[in-house]
């Protein structure tokens, strides 16, 4: 199903001026909160999320996981079904972009609110096990 989602200033939000290179990718008005949220539920496409958020576009193979190919491939169309991620095609490659601008028009500071937490969260030691455990 081909997004149709309003475009930003061409350069700002790679998702708003290139078609998707996979056709799972959800319209804007399909995403859905609960898929969101379930996809950032993982830790590690937390930290593909992150890497967007704040470094932009990324080469499917230049975001660094500790994972082997196949599973980075699956978190990957996992954030891209839910909604949170656009995948682009260039040549051979595949370039991952956060559709901050989609998620913003469709659930206003979402974003940003599930950053700060994430952020929070990793800043809080974890509680140590309590004591026969």
């Amino acid at each position: 199903m081909p997004r149709t989602d309003p475009g930003g200033a061409p350069g700002t939000d790679p998702s708003a001026t290139s078609a998707p290179a996979d056709p799972d990718q959800p319209e804007t008005a399909r995403i859905q909160l609960g898929d969101l949220l379930q996809a950032f539920s993982d830790p590690l496409r937390r930290r593909i999320v992150r890497r967007l958020a704040t470094q932009g576009e990324a080469g499917c193979g230049d975001i660094e996981l500790p994972v082997t190919r196949a599973t980075g491939s699956y978190h990957f169309r996992i954030l891209r079904t839910a909604g949170w991620t656009h995948t682009r095609r260039a040549g051979r490659e595949r370039y991952i972009s956060l559709r901050r601008t989609d998620l913003e028009t469709r659930f206003p500071g979402l974003v940003d609110a599930l950053l700060r937490a994430d952020a929070a969260e990793r800043d809080t030691p974890a509680e140590p096990a309590a004591p026969g455990a």
